[in-house]
């Protein structure tokens, strides 16, 4: 594969004010993000054979402020999707040995690796069919060089923008999923912390009822008894609120 400053040359065909606003409008969002704490950068895989290529591809990226992970073949690329998760892939098509559209292959049948989007880039323009090759090896995209830098950098910010907020939403699924088992637990959540003072509570009405058996004051122990039954429709109510309870819909008696 044959590319030189090419890769960086900004007369390209692909050249929009458009895409220059949105760029800088991700590359903001990016470094607003990376003054949160809680946020983690996305990791971006670079592959190419040439050094020269990648060197190229990381200075474009670099406003973004992600991790970019290089890769220096379809081998490697491999190796790199094993162990970490990535927002997406920019794959060189014309490579030694394993090719972009092999690659690609190898990525797509992975369970782990499947739905990570691959944007190829190629020197050659082979026409429409070797396009139609690209999307037809799970491509979400399609970039000859030499290309526009404002252009590649936004499509890549839209897919660790996306990558960003699906991370976000399984954080948020899974506290919420452990905050449910954790109140539909025995011993804890709110319904065992209602059930455990309704007990105090009834532990003290008992007491008070056996203190006010031995007195005179028959108004006392007729609001003691009222008190008692309460507190024991209070008791079948919130037993029937347990989850798996076919009374669940239960209310407490008047």
């Amino acid at each position: 594969m044959t590319v030189g400053r090419a890769v960086v040359d900004t007369r390209a065909t692909y050249e929009s004010d458009a895409y220059r606003g949105a760029a800088n409008a991700a590359t903001s969002a990016a470094g607003a993000r990376g003054g949160q704490a809680k946020v983690q950068k996305a990791k971006i895989l670079l592959v190419d054979d040439r050094a020269e290529n990648l060197l190229a591809l990381e200075a474009i990226l670099s406003a973004l402020d992600q991790t970019l992970v290089r890769a220096g073949s379809g081998e490697e690329a491999l190796k790199a999707l094993l162990n970490d998760d990535f927002a997406v892939i920019l794959l060189d098509v014309q490579m030694p040995g394993m090719d972009g559209f092999e690659t690609a292959a190898h990525i797509k049948r992975r369970e782990r690796t499947r739905d990570i989007p691959i944007i190829f880039l190629t020197a050659i323009n082979h026409g429409p069919h070797h396009t139609f090759r690209g999307y037809a090896a799970g491509a979400v995209d399609y970039i000859s060089k030499p290309f526009d830098p404002w252009v590649l950098r936004a499509k890549v910010s839209v897919f660790v923008e996306l990558y960003m907020k699906n991370c976000q939403l399984k954080e948020q699924a899974a506290l919420l999923r452990l905050q449910v088992e954790a109140e539909q637990s025995p011993g804890t959540g709110l319904l065992s912390e209602f059930s455990a003072r309704l007990a105090a509570v009834e532990e003290q009405a008992e007491t008070l009822k056996k203190q006010l058996a031995e007195g005179s004051d028959q108004a006392a122990v007729s609001t003691a008894t009222h008190l008692e039954r309460r507190l024991v429709s209070l008791r079948r109510a919130l037993d029937a609120l347990e989850p798996g309870n076919p009374n669940r819909n239960a209310t407490p008696d008047a």
